[in-house]
């Protein structure tokens, strides 16, 4: 009869252990998995502008002030532009490439 007993206690344990552990991996799961609002996404693509325009901006800067300074055949201003703008589109593609990677990486943490 003690034998019963200590059994079922064991069967009520171990059942208790795998509901709270199922709880705790469900509440880390939803502390991973953030919310992403219209404005997150507005945000990042106000990330990936700026990511292209201030490179861009900057090397047409430099290049008025290098024309202004140290003119030549050839146009600082333009050069200097198409190298931010490079520059920028690069920068610009290495955050969306970020950012998928981290997409895809939840969902396939969603699928598990």
């Amino acid at each position: 009869m003690a034998e019963k007993q200590s059994n079922k206690t064991e069967k009520a344990r171990a059942a208790f252990s795998r509901q709270v552990g199922e709880k705790a991996a469900r509440k880390l799961k939803a502390q991973r998995h953030v919310t992403r609002t219209i404005w997150y996404g507005l945000g990042m693509m106000g990330l990936v502008g700026w990511s292209v325009a201030v490179p861009t901006l900057l090397g047409a800067a430099l290049g008025i002030w290098l024309d202004k300074h140290h003119p030549g055949g050839h146009s600082w201003t333009l050069m200097l532009l198409l190298i931010g703008l490079i520059l920028g589109c690069v920068n610009a593609w290495h955050w969306v490439a970020k950012e998928d990677k981290k997409i895809q990486e939840e969902r396939e943490d969603n699928d598990v």
